[in-house]
């Protein structure tokens, strides 16, 4: 997931999407650990899209302190 279109989402949809990605990892490692996962660079994409979406809340908390 891009860093624009993360932008276009509100707060509350990242928040949810976070919910869902982190989910998503726990399942991931599960699969991980019984040795039938297909694609393991989903973990690490998922860890990332994490970060972009927690780093584009924290600017929009900044901005709206600066105002």
């Amino acid at each position: 997931m891009k860093a624009s279109e993360i932008r276009k989402m509100s707060d509350t949809d990242i928040l949810n999407k976070i919910k869902e990605l982190e989910n998503e990892i726990f399942d991931l490692r599960m699969k991980q650990s019984t040795a039938s996962l297909e694609k393991p660079h989903k973990i690490n994409a998922a860890r990332k899209d994490i970060a972009r979406m927690k780093t584009i809340l924290t600017e929009r908390k900044n901005q709206g302190g600066n105002e």
